[in-house]
């Protein structure tokens, strides 16, 4: 988060931002006196230092802004306190007090003169000209909830502080040794022994008593539980919902054929080779040779030439380039050879092989088609119309359903739908509209409250009700017994699987070799070399490498297989570290990375240090009183 924001374009939003956040790292818990059921208007005091009712109320709501922005919903007091809002708000304020009251004692300070300047300077102040716009000032501020005394208040004190969490972190570097460490780590590879041991070795899983089954349901009840499941009637508008085609008039049909033929005509089609010739001449010569009895595919070798050099393929008119040439070849019968003709590239002789005849569809074949287009392009035109009229229906009291029948729209009813799409069966519901933005709609929603209408496209909307929700509950054995029977005996294999792996591991860890370890179950151990951190194997997974990186060479380890139920046992038998590594074969984004994080935690050392020096009061009653308002 904070190279985010040390990267960022540099605005005051960012730096206050920078600033307000270090707490959030390591100041979670507050270290100082929390009081409560006193008065006064400050919130927190450091020292000599005060944070006002106020100055936490801006605080905490634009922090609210954000969570909501990024949830894409307004979030209650509630939500906030259970994401522990309250708290952040609160590091966030202490530790720009501490560092306010280092200040102060140190005497920092800031010209009126450099911060107007830096107000002048920060982009998102300055107009298309580059300069400071006072009107965009103003703007802004109005955007973020900020009166202008209250930026130029959070500027200075923002620019204070950067003074000394500049001081502290700028320059920051890490140590070569610790980024050839990092080399050396990321380029190891490993050689292992491994066998895998299928789900078969646990042979056959019989059923478990009823008393088991019981006990191991109730102890994973909650995987079983039902979801909130929500009954919801939704009116589609499209203009396919609207479109009236018994309202089109036959004439209009036959018009829009006649005139849009070219839509229902399938071209003429022909297989046309072409042999080009140097000289008229010698195109000539080859014309009289056909016409004395030699074939075209005789001249065509006489040239030097196959096939593939003559073909033009099977194409229409249109497709053929050289109108000269276009119009010989569709003027040939099929199987002729034509006169020389002046091509673009010298004279030719063509030859037709098969000729694909052009198809016109009938009228009556495509008459109900274009009834609908015509329709749903009147449907289109009216749409808004139709909105407009269901909107003003439902302003004057109409239900849903009333104010869908007085427009002819049809009223569909989910019965029982989860907030993943699902119905009760676990299989999504169908044919849903706009399904991902009307699940989170309807679930955002209450029963019987009217709604905005989703947009569908640029051209559509979904209007709809949460008619009744059937809240989340526990689900007897008896309901699910199937299921947690499967997954009772899935489990209890995995386990025997498992118990297995361990054994076998414990005997190789003694000294036996891997292929006498598992001699009994006619296993062959495996190699496999090159293994790179961070990999996804196919023999093993990525959560076998990380297993195979995890122990020390000649450690021994289990991890689960990528094959359902089976377990792998392997023994890392060779390590070798990378050539010619060191700090600079670090990636550069991955060495600013590390700088970054020693830069933030003498940060963070720096707010706890100032926090036990300067004694920090929290007024719970002031809090209070800010949330209140």
């Amino acid at each position: 988060m904070l190279d985010a924001l040390r990267n960022a374009a540099g605005t005051w939003v960012a730096k206050l931002l920078l600033v307000l956040l270090i707490a959030s790292f390591a100041v979670w818990g507050i270290s100082g006196q929390i009081v409560g059921g006193i008065g006064g208007n400050s919130v927190i005091t450091a020292g000599e230092t005060s944070v006002s009712v106020i100055e936490y109320r801006l605080a905490y709501d634009r922090q609210l802004n954000i969570l909501s922005q990024r949830f894409g919903q307004r979030l209650t007091r509630e939500q906030a306190q259970a994401l522990g809002v309250d708290n952040q708000v609160l590091a966030q304020l202490v530790a720009g007090a501490v560092l306010d009251e280092q200040a102060r004692t140190m005497g920092l300070g800031l010209s009126d003169q450099r911060l107007a300047t830096l107000t002048a300077e920060d982009p998102a102040f300055q107009g298309a000209n580059g300069q400071f716009d006072r009107n965009r000032f103003e703007y802004v501020l109005r955007q973020i909830g900020m009166r202008p005394e209250d930026y130029l208040k959070n500027r200075s004190q923002v620019a204070i502080r950067q003074q000394i969490v500049e001081a502290v972190s700028d320059g920051m570097v890490a140590p070569d040794a610790f980024l050839k460490a990092v080399a050396i780590y990321q380029g190891e590879d490993r050689t292992i022994e491994y066998v895998t041991l299928p789900a078969s070795v646990a042979g056959e899983i019989p059923d478990p008593a009823p008393d088991v089954l019981t006990k191991w349901f109730e102890d994973h009840k909650s995987s079983y539980t039902a979801p909130e499941f929500r009954k919801i009637a939704y009116v589609k508008l499209e203009p396919e919902d609207i479109a009236d085609p018994a309202a089109v008039a036959d004439d209009e049909v036959r018009k829009d054929y006649e005139k849009n033929i070219a839509r229902y005509t399938t071209p003429e089609r022909r297989t046309v080779e072409q042999l080009v010739f140097v000289s008229e001449a010698e195109a000539r010569a080859a014309r009289e040779r056909i016409a004395d009895g030699a074939t075209f595919a005789e001249i065509v070798a006489a040239e030097g030439k196959t096939e593939a050099d003559t073909a033009l393929g099977t194409v229409t008119k249109a497709e053929i380039p050289d109108p000269a040439i276009a119009e010989a070849a569709f003027s040939l019968e099929s199987g002729k050879v034509s006169e020389v003709v002046a091509g673009a590239f010298g004279p030719v002789l063509l030859l037709v092989r098969d000729v694909t005849p052009e198809v016109i569809q009938p009228f009556d074949q495509v008459k109900d088609q274009i009834r609908m287009e015509i329709a749903v392009n009147e449907a289109t035109r009216v749409l808004l119309d139709v909105h407009d009229s269901y909107e003003d229906a439902r302003a004057g009291g109409d239900s849903l359903q009333e104010a869908a029948t007085k427009l002819r729209l049809k009223v569909r009813t989910v019965e029982a739908i989860d907030s993943s799409g699902n119905g009760p069966d676990g299989a999504p519901i169908a044919d849903l509209p706009a399904s991902t933005e009307l699940v989170r709609s309807a679930f955002d929603s209450e029963p019987n409250i009217e709604n905005p209408p989703i947009n569908i496209g640029s051209s559509g909307f979904v209007f709809y009700e949460v008619l009744s929700v059937t809240p989340a509950r526990d689900r007897t054995l008896d309901e699910v017994r199937t299921k947690v029977l499967a997954d009772w005996k899935s489990q209890t294999l995995s386990d025997k699987v498992a118990a297995k792996a361990r054994e076998i591991e414990a005997k190789v860890k003694d000294g036996t070799p891997m292929a006498e370890a598992v001699a009994d179950l006619a296993l062959e151990p495996q190699s496999k070399f090159g293994l790179k951190r961070d990999a996804d194997d196919a023999d093993i997974g990525k959560s076998g490498v990380a297993a195979v990186f995890s122990v020390p060479v000649n450690g021994t380890g289990t991890t689960r297989g990528p094959q359902d139920n089976s377990w792998i046992v392997f023994k890392v038998t060779e390590s070798f570290e990378p050539a010619g590594v060191g700090p600079d074969t670090v990636p550069e984004d991955l060495r600013d990375s590390f700088a970054s994080g020693l830069a933030d935690d003498l940060l963070d050392e720096l707010v706890a240090r100032l926090q036990d020096e300067y004694e920090v009061t929290v007024n719970q009653s002031a809090i209070n009183r800010a949330l209140s308002f």
